[in-house]
């Protein structure tokens, strides 16, 4: 038996949190439990779960991923998700290394040899979205996303709408028609706001519209999907396969789970079978370390609706690290013609620079999302 002898978590910049599962024989797991701006919580949930893994088999990951997620009165939402997913994420690296194989080949084998990858990029007026989009044409990305917008009115003006057009426009001027640009509406848009903007849009052809309402509002988004022909994603803020089966009914056309919000690989798999009785793509959501990379890129191996994988490397919030440096080896993520060649190695398929994370740990990190108001002083959805 492999069994769990000791599980820690480290809190580093910019903004992650990563477990460490080690087993009795000395095979050593990695884990990204990081939720933005809470995972201090997260932290003290992962030590609390851990108390029912160790001691136990760490092949046996059906069962403890069973155990974590149900075997507690109170369940579910982003912070018991998040610690979940971290831990699974380990428990599936320990069970890659001791089999010698990379995990996608445990999952059923690869389907693809190398996965699309797409960048995230800012700006606020149309000329700086044109250089940071002609920046990551430059490093090679044939893919990108921005925001349509930062916040907007409850009833959008015309100038706002205008704006959120212009963006657009200009990352379509760069672009060509041989790239792709997706557009995240990032709950920001009231219903009516998302419904008035989508058939502007439809011109630039964009690869997706992102979360075009909050998750609080899935029940709406069905509504949305029918009145525009751009193919709309959402998930982010989704933990579970219930969670995402009112959107899939609803319509969607990308499904974007979280490997470190939605309960892991082991669930983020399930999540994607289901999407697969839908005819919905997969393309999940990482604007973060490398060990939540490494896990989403494992999925992607051996997924055959998989569109996509964001990443974030060289991304404006990454401060005080970026997403390569706790990698001791940064060849494995090494973007080649805006795609990443399928990983071989065993477990995840990257070596944790140990000694980094822990001195990284020692500075820690206090990363919160910001609160935005209008100019009238009430609230504004981020």
């Amino acid at each position: 038996m492999t069994t769990i002898a000791r599980i820690e978590t480290f809190l580093v910049a910019p903004r992650w949190l990563f477990v460490r599962m080690e087993t009795d024989s000395g095979i050593v797991g990695w884990g990204e439990a990081t939720c933005e701006g809470r995972s201090e919580t997260v932290r003290a949930a992962v030590d609390q779960l851990a108390e029912l893994l160790i001691g136990r088999d760490a092949l046996r990951i059906e069962d403890h991923w069973q155990v974590l997620t149900k075997g507690s009165f109170y369940r579910g939402g982003p912070i018991l998700a998040s610690a979940v997913a971290g831990l699974d994420q380990a428990l599936w690296d320990i069970a890659g290394k001791h089999f010698g194989a990379p995990v996608h080949q445990l999952l059923g084998g690869p389907v693809r040899d190398r996965i699309r990858v797409y960048g995230w990029v800012g700006g606020d007026e149309p000329s700086e979205v044109r250089d940071h989009i002609a920046a990551q044409v430059e490093a090679g990305l044939t893919a990108v996303k921005m925001n349509a917008s930062g916040k907007m009115s409850p009833v959008a003006s015309v100038a706002e709408l205008n704006d959120v057009v212009a963006r657009v426009a200009a990352a379509r001027e760069v672009l060509g028609d041989e790239r792709d640009v997706a557009v995240d509406l990032h709950g920001r848009f009231t219903l009516a706001n998302a419904r008035r903007v989508a058939p502007l849009l439809e011109p630039y052809r964009p690869l997706f519209l992102e979360e075009p309402v909050v998750p609080e509002n899935s029940h709406l988004i069905g509504e949305f999907v029918r009145s525009t022909t751009i193919p709309v994603s959402t998930g982010e803020r989704l933990y579970n396969r219930q969670e995402f089966l009112p959107v899939l009914q609803a319509g969607i056309a990308v499904a974007q789970p979280d490997l470190s919000h939605a309960g892991g690989i082991t669930e983020v798999r399930k999540i994607a079978t289901l999407a697969e009785v839908y005819d919905v793509q997969l393309a999940p959501h990482c604007p973060l370390g490398p060990i939540a990379l490494a896990a989403c890129l494992q999925i992607g191996f051996a997924t055959p609706n998989y569109l996509i994988q964001e990443q974030s490397i060289g991304i404006h919030y990454n401060l005080g690290a970026e997403v390569l440096d706790y990698c001791l080896d940064k060849t494995p993520l090494t973007f080649v013609a805006g795609h990443v060649e399928r990983l071989t190695a065993p477990g995840l398929g990257i070596e944790v620079d140990d000694q980094a994370v822990r001195a990284a740990d020692k500075t820690g990190h206090a990363w919160r999302s910001p609160i935005w108001r209008h100019r009238d002083g009430s609230y504004a959805e981020w």
